[in-house]
């Protein structure tokens, strides 16, 4: 009977891999065409691998707990010809007869047209490029691992390291130059070292700070008010989050100045075409974002049921690629584990991240009453690419977002 291949789909444009969770198929069983008989997880989220026809379970080469690019057979299935016939899936015997005949065909010489030379003379005639200051490898005075070296370089993609992952060694070679032997005898000396596997949560999250930390990134801070909207919180049925009111004045002081969360490309400014807001949310081993859509139109009741569908997913890692991009900043409420300052950082594609802090009751003298009363505030800090913002438009953005929050009926 004819085979086909039960393989690791392209889960999203930006996923290479996906970790098998759990795998709900048995060797001789029966299974449908498009039904999930393979959990897996990937950076963002747990998403299932389904079957592209009808057929019997043969044989699965794959194992829960292993992570598998895109493409592996993770199983085989045994289809009836009529099946191939009537969805059309390439079978693994019609795929080899493909590549034989491939094979047999006559081979066409390609031709390099873009030099008028031949391949194996054109790398001997390049010009020899010198270097402009002899017999220093890095520039003098230079500490750490700021140059690395091919040799270098190669042994860290052997073991998938980082630059930030070298960090904290130190360099014995030219200008504190980190040489192979310094980094090997640094991992001879954790060898014995408490550790734990990384989830792919968590790589994911590293991963976007390392890209995120490769601009010049600014954070500025002011207290702000929240007695009134903490007073129009308790009069709404269901109650919004503070998060939501933060999210909401957020977006309205964005869309009164799009160019604050534009970004840079070359030597232009590109500005959102939409107001789309993400909103980090913790999970077991990491932080999701999703994103919700045009939040300057929405009210304070549809951004409610919305946020509660999306965090809902979120924690069920059910969230799809199209739930967590195409953000334009993020919010995010630190304060929910009683941090009253801290330092967000946004994600690669984003310019902004505006974080809430815990709230803190604290006396401020009125002059009405000529007596200390007692008044509720939270700093709220904005991380942003100094590339594009600087200060002072920050702390304009803030101000504004402040000022929207002492109305919060028109929110």
């Amino acid at each position: 009977m004819p085979t086909v291949p039960i393989l690791m789909p392209q889960l999203g444009e930006s996923i290479a891999e996906a970790t098998i969770i759990r795998i709900d198929i048995t060797e001789g069983g029966s299974v449908a065409a498009d039904q999930e008989v393979i959990e897996v997880e990937t950076q963002k989220a747990t998403m299932g691998v389904t079957t592209l026809c009808s057929g019997v379970v043969r044989e699965i080469t794959a194992k829960e707990g292993e992570t598998y690019p895109v493409g592996t057979t993770l199983g085989l299935l045994e289809v009836t010809d009529e099946e191939v016939a009537k969805t059309g899936v390439e079978t693994l015997e019609s795929a080899a007869e493909k590549r034989v005949a491939a094979a047999a065909a006559p081979e066409q010489e390609e031709k390099n047209l873009h030099f008028a030379v031949d391949d194996e003379t054109y790398e001997e005639q390049q010009p020899v490029v010198e270097p402009s200051v002899r017999g220093l490898p890095v520039p003098a005075g230079v500490k750490g691992a700021h140059y690395i070296s091919p040799r270098m370089r190669a042994r860290m993609d052997e073991l998938g390291l980082r630059e930030a992952d070298i960090s904290a060694v130190v360099g014995t070679g030219a200008a504190g130059r980190v040489t192979v032997e310094d980094l090997e005898k640094f991992l001879d000396y954790i060898e014995t070292w408490p550790s734990s596997h990384a989830s792919p949560m968590r790589l994911a999250v590293a991963d976007a700070m390392r890209r995120s930390w490769t601009r010049p990134l600014a954070t500025v801070g002011r207290p702000v008010r929240l007695d009134r909207t903490l007073d129009h919180r308790g009069k709404q049925d269901p109650k919004p989050g503070l998060t939501l009111y933060v999210l909401r004045a957020f977006a309205i002081a964005l869309a009164e100045d799009p160019a604050s969360a534009g970004f840079l490309i070359g030597e232009k400014i590109v500005h959102p075409r939409a107001f789309d807001i993400g909103v980090a949310v913790q999970v077991e081993d990491g932080v999701v974002v999703p994103v919700l859509r045009n939040v300057d139109t929405m009210t304070l009741a549809q951004l409610t049921d919305e946020y509660a569908a999306m965090v809902d997913r979120a924690r069920r890692r059910r969230l799809t690629e199209n739930d967590t991009k195409g953000g334009i900043a993020t919010v995010t409420n630190f304060g929910t584990f009683g941090l009253t300052s801290g330092t967000p950082i946004p994600l690669p594609n984003e310019t902004l991240i505006l974080g809430l802090a815990a709230g803190v009751t604290r006396p401020t003298w009125s002059k009405q009453v000529e007596a200390f009363v007692p008044i509720t505030e939270a700093d709220l800090v904005v991380t942003f690419d100094h590339r594009v913002v600087d200060g002072g438009g920050a702390g304009m953005l803030l101000a504004r977002i402040s000022e929207l929050l002492q109305t919060p009926e028109n929110l």
